[in-house]
């Protein structure tokens, strides 16, 4: 029998297709593989076919847009958004419009074409995150900006373009409406229980077990109640923190374990997915609140999204997340058997 769930932090319903319950050798895709084929801005030795970088990590004292990074953080070249420029918010009879002010930049992640955030050293990982906070805390100065979004696509599937491993972050003038609904019922809960909904999600999946994936000092990886799409994942702190730049350092040291962990589970069981991950982490106004808790959130491309989910909003999964849970933990298991 079907099941319908529903998210206890916005509110939405999905559909859990018990009767289309499906193991992860069911799904029919086109596996993410890098050919490293033809040109690619991104490359060490092509600095100059990107805009001139903004940050980068280099330990050789190589001068910007030169090769000896093992970071690099550069404008994107067809942005979303214009960094220059003010708002002119304005009315048009009953309509509302500005500018399309924004900041729209790209995370390069390694010089080597060749690898993933899976499959790069946990410490190369670890830099990636200092870079999206970094960044953060830089945007975090423009009176413009509202909200921060970092977010990544893995795979054609997923939106890349491309296949070159890399991040993207967009500062927006305004709070999204997803944001706004997350954020809006993690406070509705807060008023009413005095408790913040993510630490009582930590306390009752350590508790039950069964959705949870894994766990290390500082974090938990688990399939939500409500999933919206298979094996999706989220990655929990488990002190609460409600901005992901205000973490610290043995944070980012166990976040970079946890999501390279989780990145190669979904590698195992999913034969390379494509897949997007997004930072949910709070409005810049409301960086320090007892009421939102920052995480991350990572989602295969499995499924496809038509009429129904766009005419209601309701979400057909077909895998129950206890068990997409079940086949991510004995992926460590398997890998553990076979070291």
């Amino acid at each position: 029998m079907p099941e319908l769930r529903k998210d206890p932090i916005t509110g939405r319903w999905v559909i859990i297709a018990t009767d289309r319950a499906k193991r992860p050798s069911d799904f029919v895709r086109d596996k993410v593989q890098i050919r490293g084929s033809g040109f690619c801005p991104f490359c060490a030795g092509n600095e100059t076919k990107t805009p001139p970088e903004i940050m980068a990590y280099r330990n050789d004292g190589s001068r910007p847009n030169t090769p000896g990074w093992s970071l690099r953080v550069v404008p994107n070249k067809f942005p979303a958004l214009g960094i220059e420029g003010s708002l002119n918010r304005q009315g048009e009879g009953l309509y509302d419009k500005m500018h399309g002010i924004g900041a729209h930049e790209v995370i390069i992640e390694t010089p080597d074409h060749q690898q993933t955030l899976a499959t790069l050293p946990v410490r190369k990982v670890e830099d990636v995150l200092w870079a999206y906070r970094d960044r953060i805390q830089d945007l975090k100065k423009d009176k413009r900006f509202r909200y921060i979004l970092i977010f990544k696509n893995h795979g054609e599937a997923a939106g890349a373009s491309l296949e070159h491993t890399h991040s993207q972050l967009i500062a927006l003038p305004v709070v999204p409406m997803h944001v706004l609904e997350e954020v809006g019922g993690s406070r509705e809960y807060y008023n009413y229980k005095e408790r913040c909904i993510f630490c009582d999600i930590n306390r009752q999946e350590t508790e039950k077990g069964v959705r949870l994936i894994s766990e290390n000092q500082d974090f938990l990886a688990v399939c939500p109640f409500a999933p919206r799409f298979p094996f999706e994942t989220w990655i929990i702190p488990k002190v609460h923190e409600s901005a992901f730049e205000e973490s610290q350092k043995h944070e980012f040291e166990n976040l970079a374990v946890m999501l390279k962990d989780m990145l190669q589970r979904l590698d195992k069981v999913l034969d390379y997915p494509a897949y997007n991950y997004i930072v949910h982490t709070s409005p810049i106004q409301e960086t320090s609140n007892d009421y939102y808790h920052w995480h991350m959130e990572i989602m295969p491309k499995l499924t496809k999204v038509a009429g129904f989910e766009w005419g209601t909003g309701f979400f057909i999964n077909p895998t129950p997340p206890e068990e997409s849970a079940h086949f991510l933990r004995e992926a460590a298991i398997e890998a553990a058997a076979q070291s």
